[in-house]
């Protein structure tokens, strides 16, 4: 008997297995497509060299001086990466090579329903080197759409142009005849870049009262005492014109060398003061750790398709109802408008609304004319991303 039910237990477990694996293969790996790719190519090349000049060997400002070559010289660019996808391309989008390579912007990341319902994703994992540096990029991607709910989550890094989120969503969805469809829900997202914060702006907006003349700000923080904060020194001085004996007295700047680097403050505020602003800000931009706000989301999606007509149009629209669950929220974006002299205005939160926006069309006008437009918008925090493209082709026969 104990024989018989360990036989029937392991027979019941490997059914189990069996089918666990069988579906795992159906909803998840069937007509999933694993790659390798990358590319070589030439990095860029300064039209013109750039030079610069030393003191000689001799030591002397007037000694005949040393000519550097100074062109910056980049190793050849690279990419390479690896990843698995199953992504369902829609009726008028056409597979735009023999092999898949990563790089792919199909409909399917941002319209808000897919061309099949069912499970899509991709998971990329990219290393590259641009104009000398390199980089780690990612794009993970998972979406589940049925007839009444789209849930989807997406993590993607491109490093070069100092891309980094995370979003995941939840809908509901309403099917509206064939061809249309609503959803409405709630989306999760994270963003490193503190959007609508300038540090530099608000330090030199910091203010102070004196004793001596109560009711009065003056800054707390002088726009050159940052030379100082970085170790630039100033210095009074008076010069004497040796041609007409005319005085002139100003600031002469050293750095930390002791090397002079501006004669003036203005000399100093337009040039040094400058990059200072920027180390600064980077700096402190540093320090911030990454936002994660929700708020609810609506969208819409017609798709129409026939051989010499279809239509597909889209929209997203994240309401001007966010909160942050994460990170500072008086370096958030509800506070981009909020700073001024002596500090944060409290409890002046500005809302905002982010969307995006998507069309292909394509019209065949008899067998040798063709329209086709496409096109997509996309506004998030201080930032819009925009791609149009119309074609019009003509078939000789």
């Amino acid at each position: 008997m104990k024989k018989l039910l360990l036989i029937l237990g392991l027979l019941i477990s490997t059914n189990s297995n069996a089918q666990f694996f069988s579906d795992l293969y159906k909803d998840f790996l069937k007509y999933g497509t694993i790659y390798g790719a990358g590319d070589i190519s030439n990095s860029i090349e300064a039209t013109e060299n750039v030079f610069f000049v030393r003191t000689g060997d001799g030591g002397s400002l007037y000694d005949i001086p040393i000519v550097v070559d100074d062109t910056p010289k980049y190793p050849f660019d690279y990419r390479f990466g690896v990843g698995i996808r199953k992504l369902a391309r829609f009726d008028y989008e056409r597979k735009p090579k023999n092999f898949y390579d990563g790089t792919e912007n199909q409909l399917a990341f941002s319209a808000p329903t897919s061309a099949f319902k069912g499970l899509e994703y991709q998971f990329h994992f990219e290393e590259e080197r641009f104009r000398g540096e390199e980089y780690k990029n990612h794009r993970f991607f998972i979406k589940h759409t049925g007839k009444y709910h789209i849930v989807k989550a997406e993590s993607r890094a491109v490093g070069r142009i100092n891309l980094k989120y995370q979003s995941a969503e939840v809908r509901a969805r309403l099917p509206i005849g064939k061809n249309f469809s609503i959803s409405a829900g709630a989306i999760y997202r994270t963003h490193e870049r503190a959007y609508g914060y300038n540090p530099i702006e608000i330090w030199l907006n910091e203010t102070i009262e004196y004793d001596f003349d109560p009711g009065v700000d003056y800054p707390a923080n002088p726009w050159y005492s940052l030379g100082y904060e970085y170790g630039y020194t100033d210095h009074y001085t008076t010069y004497t014109d040796v041609e007409t004996g005319q005085e002139t007295s100003d600031w002469i700047w050293k750095n930390e060398d002791g090397e002079i680097v501006a004669y003036t403050d203005l000399e100093f505020r337009e040039n040094v003061f400058t990059r200072l602003m920027n180390r600064y800000n980077g700096e402190q931009w540093d320090l911030i750790d990454a936002f994660g706000e929700i708020a609810p989301i609506v969208g819409f999606d017609y798709y129409y398709y026939k051989n010499t007509f279809w239509l597909h149009a889209y929209a997203n629209y994240i309401l001007p109802n966010h909160k942050y669950i994460k990170g500072d929220e008086d370096v958030s974006y509800l506070n981009r408008n909020n700073w001024g002299k002596g500090g944060l205005i409290p409890d002046q939160l500005e809302q905002w609304a982010d969307y995006s926006s998507g069309i292909n069309l394509g019209w065949k006008i008899g067998k040798k004319l063709g329209v086709f437009i496409e096109g997509e918008y996309s506004k998030m925090w201080d930032s819009e991303l925009f791609n149009t493209s119309i074609g019009l082709n003509y078939t000789l026969k």
